[in-house]
């Protein structure tokens, strides 16, 4: 077996490795002015992206943002089930082809960011691949990796328990090769402890550190912490200096390079101590590396200020986006019917009883352990707290529940009991720590993974951080929160897309029309009113698209799962699923009038996020049309549309939305990149005249105005623009998209937005 892991690193040794001071450093880098997502996998190695890097930088790009490169499972897909932290993936082209990558990138002119996955790592299949658990295993809690693993010896009676067998064992399940020091069960090996192969079978299972078991004892007896509920992912304990050491000497030793000069950190609320870890890392990386986090933020929860990073990975912004160009009075009436309609309980209580469902269930081995440590007597209020908390986790000094909130949540529970546990993760730090790691794990898992397929009354407002019972916001909330992120945060991430995103912006434009007009759900047929109707939005999501039929059975089959009211993932129903696979809602297409609705909010989406504040991420292929699913539909390998673009970089005229969106994405990249000085600052734009309130507009005061239709359809039924008028700041503004048409003092919006329903106005010898 290779031990990849031959000397736990002290974390000294990596600071000293990639101190800023040394000699083969760098020097600071530039923050991204915009990153583009390549999903890595062993159909889209490192050559293979690096193929594609002239075609980004025409695009406009300043950094490509690289999915995990560390060792991975064989054949994953996405790289997150890191086996190896000291190995670039060899599947990927080893470190060779990510170093011949990046001077590629470096030598047209881009940086390379890299996405790290610091929580856990894989349960993999072989076992041995992950040494440091296969030494645990083999060794027990004496072994040096102990520490890199949360194990509750304890609580397994001395032996972790391994749910990795597809059915419960029989007698004569396991076979000791006493020669080659293994234990196998079919084709998975364990490692003997030492002094034990000569035991009779009985004997020998009860010796081992490790109790192998059926895969759904996980739910009540696991006792190692893991990723969400997924127990193929054991979580690592990089709050101790030498794991984080020996976990990311060899992402350090990229940086010090100049391989990487920004860093991605997936998931972290899943560590033990978010901030202790990112200033760990910010020493070790220096100030010139751009890092963000995968945070997940309520609406009104803030990014903790004293954190040092640029900012979050951008769904916070998604949202925004999103939320002011859905009509709020179309969304209540879809609720209101989506409730007739199917039944289901309005957000709030959905959200809750999915919680309590995915806590009581799914993890009750993680409530177990958080009751047993708060003791009997505060037993109780362990599990209502963690229902009631209103955020992904709370942190050290930030109670997030008043005593009113902490009355409603008390139930059954008593209010001293759940005060009581409020109390205790307020001080005591162990005990806050697990309690937020099973916090963030039970709103991913009830929220993201349940309600949001069970609650469906408008499928564009399911996503990552989305409240569905709150889905549209002012046209104030989105200028509040774009000044807020251009003070606080200038350079953090911003996306719409992304490899999480349950429906990627191009299927939400398309279904976020429906709040404009409600109708046109009708009552959907099917084999029950849920799916019918979350089968029909995402439908009309989807469109005609290749392999429709095919993609549209696969995320259907995973949502009536992910729902759980009829059949999921641990208790299937054939016969139900049988006729989820076996249907294929009618008429894919949205009317003409909904489908010109559609085109302006994509292009208004792509206008806002482009050129408001932050630093936005360009998910593969979604420069242009890019119509994905949940996954595994939107990691497929990337579509570049290279012809398309040089076409248009020649002065050929956009045909259709998507050539619409790419001129317009490559337009506002090339400023960010060309320009920079253009997208500094932040200032509402309010329009005058009867349709103002359909005209989303702000200036970058560096010289940069865009304007973009908000609610299309219904100002369509109103009237149109009529005398409706933009006034601008002083100076003279030309039109990027209309070949040179100018204004100054006020552009009238009938004409400003006559050829398409956004505008990028640049002022004449402005800043940049």
């Amino acid at each position: 077996m290779s031990q990849p892991y031959a000397r736990t690193q002290t974390e000294s040794d990596v600071l000293t490795a990639v101190t800023p001071a040394s000699s083969a450093a760098p020097g600071p880098a530039p923050a991204p002015r915009s990153t583009y997502r390549l999903q890595l996998r062993p159909e889209f190695p490192f050559p293979a992206a690096e193929a594609a890097v002239p075609y980004l930088a025409s695009l406009g790009v300043s950094h490509l943002h690289l999915s995990p490169v560390l060792e991975a499972v064989p054949g994953s897909t996405h790289g997150y089930d890191v086996t190896d932290h000291t190995r670039v993936r060899a599947e990927l082209g080893g470190e060779p082809g990510l170093r011949a990558l990046a001077a590629t990138a470096h030598g047209h002119g881009l940086g390379l960011v890299l996405d790290i996955v610091p929580n856990h790592m894989a349960v993999p299949s072989p076992l041995r691949l992950n040494g440091p658990l296969w030494q645990v295993l083999r060794e027990g809690p004496d072994s040096p990796y102990a520490r890199w693993f949360d194990i509750d010896w304890e609580a397994g009676g001395g032996q972790m328990l391994l749910p990795v067998l597809a059915q419960p064992p029989g007698p004569d399940s396991f076979t000791p090769d006493r020669d080659g020091g293994v234990l196998r069960h079919g084709e998975l090996e364990f490692p003997l402890r030492e002094g034990t192969a000569g035991l009779a079978l009985p004997e020998l299972l009860a010796a081992q550190w490790y109790r192998p078991a059926w895969w759904r004892e996980a739910r009540a007896g696991l006792n190692y912490r893991r990723f969400f509920t997924i127990s193929d992912l054991i979580g690592v304990r990089v709050e101790d200096p030498e794991v984080f050491a020996a976990t990311h000497a060899k992402v350090l030793e990229l940086v010090r390079d100049g391989v990487a000069c920004g860093l991605r950190i997936d998931h972290v609320d899943g560590l033990a101590d978010p901030e202790g870890y990112l200033r760990r890392l910010r020493t070790a990386a220096g100030e010139g590396c751009w890092v963000v986090v995968e945070k997940i933020l309520a609406r009104h929860e803030r990014l903790p200020p004293g954190w040092p990073v640029a900012g979050t990975t951008g769904y916070d912004a998604l949202h925004r986006v999103d939320g002011v160009l859905t009509d709020p009075a179309g969304a209540a009436e879809l609720a209101r019917r989506y409730a007739q309609f199917t039944g289901i309980a309005p957000w709030r209580e959905t959200a809750r009883a999915c919680a309590r469902e995915v806590l009581t269930g799914d993890l009750a081995a993680e409530l177990a352990a958080l009751e047993r440590a708060a003791g009997p007597e505060l037993a109780a209020g362990v599990e209502e707290l963690l229902i009631a908390y209103p955020v992904y986790r709370p942190y050290p000094g930030e109670p997030e529940l008043d005593p009113g909130a902490l009355a409603e949540a008390a139930g059954p529970a008593g209010a001293g009991a759940v005060a009581g546990v409020r109390d205790l993760v307020l001080r005591d730090p162990a005990f806050a720590a697990r309690f937020a790691q099973t916090s963030t794990a039970l709103r991913a898992k009830s929220l993201e993974d349940r309600a949001f397929y069970r609650y469906a009354p408008l499928l564009s407002a399911t996503e990552v951080g989305g409240d569905p019972g709150q889905p549209a916001l002012t046209p104030d909330e989105f200028h509040a929160y774009c000044a807020e992120l251009d003070r606080d945060w200038p350079g953090s991430g911003t996306v719409l897309s992304t490899h999480d995103t349950k429906r990627s912006a191009d299927v939400r434009a398309r279904i976020s029309v429906l709040s404009q007009a409600p109708e046109v759900m009708g009552a959907p047929a099917g084999p029950d009113p849920q799916l019918a109707w979350v089968a029909r939005q995402t439908a009309l999501g989807l469109g005609e698209a290749p392999e429709r039929a095919e993609r549209l059975s696969e995320a259907l089959l995973k949502a009536v799962r992910e729902a759980a009211l009829h059949t999921s993932w641990t208790d299937q129903d054939p016969a139900y699923e049988d006729t989820v696979a076996g249907y294929a809602p009618r008429d894919p297409e949205l009317p003409p009038e909904l489908a010109e609705a559609a085109r302006a909010n994509l292009l208004g989406m792509t206008l806002l996020h482009l050129a408001m504040p932050g630093v936005p991420e360009v998910y593969q292929g979604a420069e242009t049309e890019y119509r994905a699913l949940v996954d595994p539909d939107n990691r497929r390998p990337a579509r570049f549309p290279r012809e398309v673009l040089a076409r248009l970089d020649a002065g050929a005229a956009p045909r259709g939305p998507a050539e619409e969106k790419l001129a317009l994405t490559a337009a506002l990249l090339r400023l960010r990149r060309d320009r920079p000085g253009l997208f500094t600052g932040y200032a509402p734009l309010p329009a005058r005249g009867p349709a103002a309130e359909h005209c989303l507009a702000f200036a970058r005061p560096g010289g940069l105005v865009a304007a973009a239709t908000r609610l299309s359809h219904r100002l369509a039924g109103a009237g149109g623009w009529r005398d409706t008028a933009l006034p601008l700041p002083p100076g003279k503004w030309t039109a990027l998209l209309d070949r040179g048409a100018a204004y100054e003092g006020e552009a009238p919006l009938a004409e400003l937005l006559s050829a398409r329903p956004v505008a990028l106005l640049v002022r004449e010898g402005g800043g940049g």
